[in-house]
């Protein structure tokens, strides 16, 4: 089954979907975790993967092609590899993918390979021991870094890395998360702090915009050649290279630029909630709808009310969900 996918009121082909699978985490990043801790979602209202693969299915009919599997992180998540392989063997699927902060990849990626995952991207915001522990609250760098070479070794590429760039944490290491392109075909992608969810430590000071990441760089390592040529996972990202590098560097300017004309996505939450958009606390209930027994078509209508209202662009109110439940 091959659908065209269907279009939001601006024009935009909503071909993606990411899926928040649990708000579970081994990790406590500052920047996702509100200030006084999470209140986690009773695993009786964590959607199924039974479920899950249903409201996908019903996203097959308006053209949805890839799958974005996170948390949460979703390698804590019991069962996950078996989901994978059910997700990849839909018919019209063209891509799942994966987003995962690394601390369990080492003991999974070769067992993820195998079950049809097609991509991997690793969020990571230091290659310093102290300051990762600082920002994620767990010494496991060197768990991570392990886990991104067998990753490698298991024959995922390009692999992405997205360091979100964080004033008075961690902007003095762009320059080595860049160098990390030069001999590995590595995708480094630095992603702008944004104010998702209540009361995490965010404020207009700790943004750092792609402007100063990329005048860092080329400093260091000459004018950055654009990369014009898009790609279907390039999403909101404009990629660029130092020239003779092996891999690239991606920005991503949600705060200082314009992003919302590319976006092609919707997002389920682990709790069931599909949001046209990430800034936007609009949602639309789907888990309720499943448990009360409806069928594919009562899904897909919902799921098209949802593209119906994705707005134009980012709103003002701010986005009160916690990152860890909505699925990045």
């Amino acid at each position: 089954m091959v659908c065209a996918a269907r279009k939001d009121a601006n024009g935009r082909a909503i071909n993606y979907l990411r899926v928040s699978v649990t708000d579970r985490c081994n990790l406590r990043c500052f920047y996702c975790t509100p200030v006084h801790g999470l209140n986690l979602i009773p695993h009786s209202e964590i959607l199924s993967y039974e479920e899950i693969l249903a409201v996908v299915e019903a996203g097959l009919h308006l053209g949805i092609r890839k799958v974005r599997v996170t948390g949460g992180e979703p390698l804590v998540r019991r069962g996950l590899t078996d989901f994978i392989e059910k997700l990849a063997g839909l018919c019209g699927i063209s891509e799942v993918a994966l987003t995962t902060n690394g601390v369990n990849l080492g003991q999974m990626a070769h067992q993820l390979k195998a079950a049809g995952l097609s991509r991997i991207n690793v969020s990571l915001d230091s290659l310093e021991r102290k300051p990762f522990a600082s920002i994620t609250g767990l010494d496991a760098l060197d768990r991570v870094l392990e886990g991104i070479s067998v990753a490698e070794q298991a024959g995922f590429a390009p692999i992405k890395i997205n360091m979100v760039v964080i004033g008075g944490s961690n902007e003095d290491q762009v320059e080595a998360f860049a160098r990390l392109t030069l001999d590995r075909p590595l995708e480094v992608r630095f992603i702008e702090f944004m104010p998702v969810g209540d009361k995490i430590a965010w404020s207009p000071g700790k943004v750092v915009s792609a402007a100063w990441i990329t005048s860092r760089i080329e400093k260091q390592f000459g004018p950055l050649t654009a990369l014009n040529e898009r790609r279907p996972d390039d999403g909101p990202a404009r990629r660029f290279a130092i020239a003779g590098a092996k891999g690239t560097l991606g920005f991503i300017n949600a705060m200082s630029g314009h992003t919302c004309a590319d976006c092609n996505r919707l997002r389920l939450t682990a709790d069931g909630r599909i949001r046209p958009c990430l800034f936007s606390d609009l949602e639309f209930d789907v888990k309720t709808l499943l448990r009360q027994g409806a069928g594919q078509g009562e899904i897909v209508s919902l799921l098209e009310k949802a593209i119906a209202k994705k707005p134009a662009s980012r709103t003002q109110a701010p986005c009160r969900r916690p990152m860890s439940t909505i699925g990045g």
